[in-house]
C-alpha cells in the first residue's frame, strides 16, 4: 500500500513539476514581452496614463514569476525527500503526515496539527 501512495504521489508531484516549469516558461515570456513593449515605447510610468499600468503589469508578472519559482524548488525539494525515504513526516513533531494532507499539499513539511 506504501509503495502505491509514493508512486501516485511521486507522479503527482512530477507531474505539478511539469506543469510549475510550463508556467514559469509562459511567465518569463510575458515579462520579457512587458519589458520590450516598455523599451519600445520609451514610455514615462508617472505620467503616461498607460504607464502605471505597465509599471503594474511587469511588478505582478515579476511576483507570479518569484513564487512560481519557489513552488519548482518546493517541489524539487519534496521529490528528493520521497525519494531519500524521508518524505511525509512532520519536521516539527516527527509524526507522519496524513496521505489526504500530502495529496493535498504535496509539498508541505508539517502534520495538520503543527501546521496550525
Amino acid at each position: 500500500m506504501a509503495g502505491n501512495r509514493d508512486q501516485e504521489l511521486r507522479e503527482l508531484l512530477a507531474a505539478d513539476r511539469a506543469a510549475t516549469t510550463e508556467r514559469i516558461a509562459g511567465l518569463s515570456r510575458d515579462l520579457e514581452a512587458i519589458v520590450e513593449a516598455a523599451r519600445l515605447v520609451a514610455t514615462d510610468d508617472e505620467h503616461d496614463p498607460e504607464g502605471s499600468t505597465i509599471a503594474f503589469e511587469r511588478s505582478q508578472t515579476t511576483v507570479f514569476l518569484e513564487d512560481a519559482r519557489k513552488h519548482l524548488a518546493d517541489l524539487d525539494d519534496a521529490l528528493v525527500r520521497l525519494l531519500a525515504g524521508e518524505y511525509g513526516r512532520c519536521e516539527l513533531c516527527g509524526n507522519p503526515i496524513a496521505p489526504e494532507r500530502l495529496m493535498a499539499r504535496p509539498t508541505t513539511h508539517r502534520c495538520i496539527h503543527c501546521a496550525t
